[in-house]
């Protein structure tokens, strides 16, 4: 793969992890700073990040071709605006043009789960149709077709977490009943098992192997969700790899075993679900990854 240098930027809630690319793809520096909420805020530590980056790859910033954003919230990638990113304490934002003023180059935008889609089919070098699937505080899908992202006609393909799909009707953020997020998420996590905390994911596992049968009802809910919305994307685009990423793919075997084992009970007693090999095709973003900066950057102008 042979591109012009760029910086790619995955900014979250707690962090925010900047790549620069060299010019066959590859990883030449990376950092990582603390979020610190607020426009003014992020702005200028972006900014900052931008420039160390640059500096630390050897490079006046003019060097590299843009820098490519993956953010949370409603991505405008056309007008490169960003909206109701709460973490971050952003409503609406001009992300793209206020950052590009400081940094002298052209910034574009994606949403977080699509730029980890990018990303994922690069490092795993996964061509054909890909679905990227988040396991986060919330739960999103990312497709790539030949390491092209799927967007959307306003950018909300792969929002399958609000399928109002759940039959008991809990409520979620978005405003309906049911969402698949209310089921498969950090923050469904915490709602079944209370005892966890802020960060259940952290103390699940042993909690299970302790005895709590809470814990691992809570589990359960998660892989039945999470194997659901693989189904949905069997079902929709036929993906020859699912890639699962985000905080709670940090559960490892438990999760992914479990996952795995529900989809082939499923492909048991449906030859129709069998047709669709998802078993098989279910597999881990490598650990510590940083796949939306990385998507982040190769969309730069895209």
């Amino acid at each position: 793969m042979i591109i012009s240098p760029r910086i790619g930027l995955d900014i979250g809630g707690t962090k925010i992890e900047g790549i620069a690319l060299g010019p066959t793809g590859e990883i030449t520096v990376r950092k990582v700073v603390a979020t610190v909420p607020g426009p003014e805020a992020v702005l200028a530590s972006t900014a900052e990040l931008v420039a160390a980056l640059a500096a630390e790859a050897g490079h006046p910033v003019a060097a590299f071709a843009g820098v490519g954003i993956g953010i949370p919230g409603q991505v405008d990638r056309a007008g490169g605006i960003v909206r109701n990113a709460y973490n971050m304490g952003l409503s609406t934002l001009a992300l793209a043009d206020e950052l590009s003023a400081r940094v002298g180059i052209p910034v574009s935008l994606d949403n977080d789960v699509t730029a980890a889609a990018i990303g994922a089919a690069y490092i795993m070098q996964l061509d054909g149709t890909v679905a990227y699937l988040n396991l986060g505080t919330g739960l999103a899908a990312g497709i790539t077709i030949d390491g092209a992202p799927i967007r959307g006609t306003d950018g909300y393909a792969g929002e399958i977490g609000h399928l109002a799909i759940d039959p008991r009707q809990r409520p979620c953020p978005c405003g309906q009943f049911g969402c698949l997020e209310t089921v498969a998420s950090g923050s469904a996590l915490k709602t079944h098992w209370p005892a966890g905390g802020d960060h259940p994911g952290r103390s699940i596992i042993a909690a299970i192997a302790a005895g709590d049968t809470e814990a691992e009802l809570a589990l359960e809910y998660l892989i039945d969700g999470a194997a659901a919305a693989i189904r949905v994307l069997g079902l929709t685009v036929n993906p020859g790899a699912v890639v699962i990423g985000g905080g709670l793919r940090l559960l490892g075997d438990p999760l992914f075993d479990g996952i795995r084992e529900k989809l082939a009970g499923w492909a048991d007693a449906s030859e129709f679900i069998a047709e669709l090999r998802l078993p098989e095709r279910v597999v881990l973003l490598p650990d510590g990854s940083p796949a939306a900066a990385i998507g982040a950057a190769i969309a730069v102008n895209d």
